[in-house]
């Protein structure tokens, strides 16, 4: 994910006001409101579709443990060559045309999954996932803000956040879930989601073409380049807190998006595809819902509870491996999928509040970057471990590295002065 949790998979950056708004009055702007929804959903909800089937991709093919969390690190690298290269060009050349693009590569990645189970196949639709998901992230987050704005304006944002966090965080659950149930109970539990996901992607790219543009096409083509990131904006320790938290927010998510489907049914002997994406699905539901029912409180706030709730959710997944508790560890997931979505919005609102408003894409594309590593290098280190030890003894070890890594954080947030908001 999230990411996606965005995201969460919650990748995205603070949308800027677009130069134009095209004519066509109030009603279809709202319209392209819940249209643009939609397709961001079904997108973020694509991207997690393989999370609940990597046991079956284990027993199809004979991979291992390490190498799921290898084509799990394929898509986080082709998010963050995305979001570095394409996700904020839609400043320049239009929302549409970066949307249209990116639900195109995820439809191709639909068509790469259904030709083939083997590894190679698999590590080129997860790659071209990635690069999907890098470019509809902040495209679409911006194109909601652009019709809300237009639709609504002069109201507040509520409801831009609430469905922008919605369909970005929820959708990373809503892919398991959906995933999980038809390959539980449809024949070609390896085929069928993908079948039906190709079809929801060819109705959102219908859904994104009939959806008014926000952004006025530049009257002279201006040069390509990079996005630009920057992680020194005057206040180490600020920044450090909040990349340190991007960081263990994403590990967790990353986690429940790579690896724990197979602790289920390997550890705690549910070996159930349904049980497998609902789990997925609670956990960033819990994220999703956490972020909006917070967003009343300042930034140091939230840090404060993000931190307690992953020490605690993280401590009693572990318990629950330990002893076997389907409960423990699905409680445990619940309340450190809410640590880690409240964590990495305070992040968010860290770095934002930082950065000059001229840096601010730069800082937050710092923030991500790291926060990115946070999703491949915990989970590629459990599928390593994995072929040496237990997968209790493992996760055992990510939960005490984990409470270290928060431990810094919350030292490093005291040595700077308190947030205001």
């Amino acid at each position: 994910m999230a990411q996606s949790v965005s995201a969460l998979h919650q990748v995205q950056q603070l949308p800027r006001p677009s130069r134009a708004v095209t004519p066509g009055g109030g009603r279809r702007h709202g319209i392209g409101f819940a249209l643009i929804a939609f397709a961001f959903l079904t997108a973020m909800a694509f991207s997690t579709v393989p999370t609940p089937l990597y046991p079956l991709y284990m027993a199809e093919d004979g991979f291992s443990t390490f190498m799921v969390t290898v084509v799990f690190a394929t898509y986080a690298v082709g998010v963050i060559i995305s979001l570095v290269l394409a996700g904020h060009l839609s400043d320049q050349f239009g929302r549409k045309k970066l949307l249209l693009p990116a639900i195109g590569l995820e439809l191709a990645a639909a068509v790469l999954f259904l030709t083939s189970t083997s590894l190679p196949v698999l590590l080129v639709a997860r790659l071209v996932t990635g690069l999907g998901v890098g470019m509809v992230t902040a495209t679409a987050t911006a194109h909601l803000h652009d019709l809300h704005t237009a639709h609504r304006p002069g109201a507040s944002a509520q409801r831009f956040e609430l469905v922008s966090t919605a369909a970005n965080i929820g959708g990373l659950g809503v892919g398991p879930l959906v995933a999980g149930v038809l390959a539980q109970w449809v024949t070609g539990p390896l085929r069928t989601p993908y079948l039906v996901f190709a079809a929801l992607l060819l109705a959102s790219a219908v859904a994104v073409a009939l959806t008014p543009e926000t952004v006025e096409k530049p009257r002279t083509r201006p040069a390509y380049r990079p996005q630009r990131i920057s992680v020194d904006h005057g206040d180490r320790a600020g920044f450090s807190a909040a990349a340190a938290a991007g960081f263990a927010s994403f590990a967790v998510f990353g986690l429940f998006t790579s690896v724990a489907p197979g602790f289920v049914a390997g550890s705690l002997h549910h070996p159930s595809r349904a049980l497998a994406g609902l789990i997925v699905f609670v956990v960033f539901g819990a994220a999703a819902t956490a972020q909006s029912l917070t967003a009343r409180l300042s930034t140091a706030a939230k840090r404060t509870l993000g931190l307690v709730a992953q020490l605690v959710g993280v401590v009693t997944l572990v318990a629950g491996m330990r002893t076997g508790d389907l409960t423990a560890f699905l409680v445990g997931g619940v309340v450190a999928g809410i640590g880690a979505g409240v964590l990495f919005k305070a992040s968010v609102g860290t770095v934002a509040a930082l950065a000059a408003p001229a840096q601010r894409s730069e800082a937050l594309a710092g923030l991500f970057l790291i926060s990115y590593l946070g999703l491949t290098l915990p989970a590629v280190g459990i599928g390593v471990a994995t072929r040496s030890f237990s997968a209790v003894t493992v996760m055992t070890w990510f939960a005490a590295a984990l409470l270290v890594l928060l431990a810094t954080v919350a030292a490093l947030a005291r040595r700077r002065p308190a947030d205001a908001g």
